[in-house]
């Protein structure tokens, strides 16, 4: 079964093609800030962690149930710099501590995430723009999840596909696409989703109703 999942995989990789999928720079909104953002992003260092929100905070959830846009990465963007620098910091932070983190967390909506790679050797975190997922397997994993956004909550969810296909920008601005696996495919699905206003918990409450009906029927 593995073996025909691998090959499925590869073929699919093959017939699906990330360069063709790519917007081109005239269809991207460009990464202007709002006001609001500009100034959450400066008021603090570069090195200096950012306020996570909460879902527990009725202003916070409000961002946190929005959908980010998509940026245009330019090298020189200092702002652009400056505010992964400190999601970095945010997700490192012993405040914190995650896996990963996505820039709604801390008010930006703009498509920008942190993951820490388990497939790679060190393990380490790299920043992703604009990320998608085009393709996700048919083999499901069950995973213990937690969110920085949703204090004191560790859930099994187990609709989470065990390979997804990823496109991105780099911090360079190249387009790229890779195959993640097994728990980083998990972290990717997770904070992706937080692009899309959706949390881990949605997952949670849709398994109940399935059960739920399930049992009706």
């Amino acid at each position: 079964m593995r073996l025909s999942f691998y090959l499925s995989l590869i073929v699919f990789i093959i017939l699906t093609g990330c360069a063709s999928n790519k917007k081109s720079a005239s269809t991207i909104i460009d990464p202007v800030f709002s006001k609001e953002e500009i100034n959450l992003i400066l008021s603090g260092d570069p090195d200096q962690p950012m306020r996570v929100l909460l879902i527990t905070n009725p202003k916070d959830s409000i961002i946190l149930r929005s959908k980010s846009t998509d940026l245009v990465v330019r090298k020189n963007d200092q702002l652009l710099q400056k505010f992964t620098k400190r999601l970095y910091q945010t997700v490192r932070d012993s405040a914190t501590r995650g896996v990963g983190i996505a820039a709604p967390q801390v008010g930006i909506l703009k498509k920008i995430i942190w993951i820490q790679r388990f497939d790679k050797e060190n393990k380490p975190f790299e920043v992703y723009y604009n990320p998608r997922i085009t393709k996700y397997s048919n083999l499901k994993q069950d995973v213990l999840e937690g969110c920085l956004s949703i204090p004191d909550v560790r859930e099994t969810t187990h609709d989470r596909s065990y390979a997804v296909l990823l496109e991105y920008d780099d911090p360079k601005g190249n387009h790229k696409c890779e195959m993640i696996e097994a728990f980083t495919a998990v972290i990717f699905q997770h904070e992706i989703d937080h692009l899309n206003g959706i949390l881990f918990t949605d997952h949670l409450n849709q398994e109940v109703k399935k059960s739920i009906k399930h049992k009706l029927e």
